[in-house]
């Protein structure tokens, strides 16, 4: 039986926020701001080839969140898998705060 190789943490960590990142733009586009959204934060707890992310992140409100946050768990579980081999067994999704576009009550008629 040949060796398993064994990838740090930190580099999963990392692939999942840059994947958090992309699924962000994708999922959830943050309005432009002053000094613009917070990067998605990840950490990743690796065991026996299974892997447990945490991730952090802003999202734009108004939004459907909970299909948001499902949606970009599951495209960030896809991506480490597919780039690390590991199995992906928890998705954590933490919700920093919530993002208005400036001015997006303008224009509304009650």
């Amino acid at each position: 039986m040949r060796g398993a190789t064994v990838i740090p943490e930190r580099v999963v960590a990392r692939i999942a926020a840059q994947a958090a990142r992309t699924a962000q733009s994708r999922r959830a586009a943050l309005p432009p701001g002053r000094s613009g959204p917070a990067p998605p934060g990840a950490s990743a707890a690796v065991r026996s080839g299974s892997v447990r992310l945490r991730l952090s992140m802003d999202l734009p409100y108004p939004t459907d969140i909970p299909r948001v946050c499902e949606r970009i768990q599951r495209d960030v579980a896809e991506r480490v898998a597919e780039l690390t081999g590991l199995r992906v067994g928890e998705v954590t999704l933490t919700v920093r705060r919530l993002v208005t576009a400036a001015g997006a009550n303008r224009g509304r008629v009650r």
